[in-house]
């Protein structure tokens, strides 16, 4: 216990990490085994900052990456289907259609939900939803804390997941209610978490951030050292620093100080520009996206070479390629796993509706149903739909481009259209 008496010492002298971990473990049992508590509690140290999850999201950069994927994805339409002989349709009449779709709980919008999965993913590489059923059907969804699941793999291979909430009485969650998303994972089980492995990079973009608030602070000048020709007493130092405050910092730039006889004043420390300490802020930035997988001019930083590729389509195919896409998939196999029955697997499956993503470029909109109608590929009336149109009369023809007629009556003419 010497060794863990001394580490808890020395954690007590960081009351960051002390309040983030009481703050997020209020109210529960702490046992020593609690691997995800002591990681709260002490934090990964990196460049002297204290890494965790609040912490980190103090960043813009990472505050600006989760948003950016949490938002994108939780807005994009979620959709329950059943494959019906050769077409898919909404399968509107399933309870399931409705908790996905429009509210996974009496309490939460499914924007609200998916915020909370997909932020769950991204810092700490699992999410954990609670099912209710109700009459042997799931009645409602409830994401949990990471911070409050233990996980525990069994002989078989199988996992074990214990929940303590707020109350603090711990109780065993069955794979029957649990539903593990995973992020990107090395066992295939558990995801691994962002802030625990870019511990690293996001404590060098703290110091950075601090070095830079210091610098404006001080009104962008190096620290000055003063010497005098006497030994002070403790008083006179005392009174001395506190007639520098009144003359140094950003607020009082431009003031001249007074220095008696036998006070000289030098400066000490290396300069901004010497330090490259904006260079230093910017790779931070670009650091910090690679783990998101985020180009960083979505999250408004851009030079000539962070924002490659230049064209804005190709910024987004790459932002749905690099950052949304795996993550995007992970969800719907997990609700193909995890809240459909196993017979019903042959007949329902839910997807993201990656069209969401045009509904704020109308150019673009037009041009892709132009396409899918020209070609035979969707009708008028399911184009309508999605528009949130009502169907018109004779929209339900697939048509093509050579006069718009339908499939069934191409080669009638004997070959006379061009």
């Amino acid at each position: 216990m010497g060794k863990l008496s001394a580490t808890l010492a020395r954690a007590a002298t960081r009351p960051s990490a002390v309040q983030a971990a009481v703050g997020n473990w209020s109210g529960k049992a702490i046992r020593l085994t609690d691997s995800s508590f002591w990681s709260d509690f002490l934090g990964g140290n990196s460049s002297g900052k204290i890494v965790s999850t609040n912490t980190a999201m103090q960043l813009p950069v990472v505050w600006a990456c989760v948003r950016l994927i949490s938002q994108t994805i939780a807005t994009l339409p979620l959709t329950l289907y059943r494959q019906d002989g050769r077409k898919p349709m909404p399968a509107v009449e399933v309870p399931l259609y409705e908790i996905l779709k429009h509210s996974p709980n009496a309490d939460t919008t499914s924007v609200q939900f998916w915020e909370a999965v997909v932020a769950s993913i991204l810092l700490r590489g699992n999410a954990y939803v609670r099912k209710r059923h109700v009459a042997g059907r799931i009645a409602a969804l409830y994401v949990l804390s990471p911070d409050r699941i233990a996980v525990q793999q069994q002989n078989d291979g199988s996992l074990k997941y214990t929940y303590t909430p707020r109350s603090g009485k711990v109780e065993e969650i069955s794979r029957r209610e649990m539903m593990h998303i995973a992020g990107f994972s090395l066992d295939g089980q558990m995801g691994l978490s962002a802030i625990q492995y870019g511990a690293n990079t996001f404590g060098q973009a703290m110091s950075a951030n601090d070095a830079a608030n210091s610098m404006f602070q001080n009104g962008l000048h190096k620290t000055v050292a003063f010497k005098v020709d006497r030994v002070l007493k403790p008083e006179q130092r005392e009174e001395f620093r506190e007639y520098l405050k009144t003359i140094s910092g950003a607020m009082n730039a431009g003031r001249s100080p007074v220095l008696e006889q036998g006070v000289t004043a030098e400066p000490i420390g290396v300069d901004p520009a010497d330090a490259q300490l904006l260079e230093s802020r910017s790779y931070s930035v670009e650091e910090v996206c690679r783990f998101f997988g985020v180009p960083p001019i979505l999250i408004g930083h851009g030079d000539k070479q962070s924002s490659w590729p230049t064209s804005t389509e190709a910024q987004k195919d790459l932002f749905l390629t690099l950052a949304l896409r795996p993550i995007l998939k992970r969800i719907e196999e997990a609700i193909y796993k995890h809240l459909l029955e196993p017979p019903e697997r042959r007949f329902f499956y839910a997807r993201f509706n990656l069209e969401g993503l045009l509904r704020a470029d109308s150019a673009g909109r037009a041009s892709y149903y132009s396409t899918l109608a020209q070609n035979g590929v969707m009708t008028r009336n399911e184009i309508r739909a999605l528009e949130d149109m009502a169907p018109m009369d004779g929209g339900d023809a697939l048509t093509v481009q050579t006069n718009l007629t339908t499939l069934q009556n191409l080669g009638k003419d004997g070959g006379k259209q061009t």
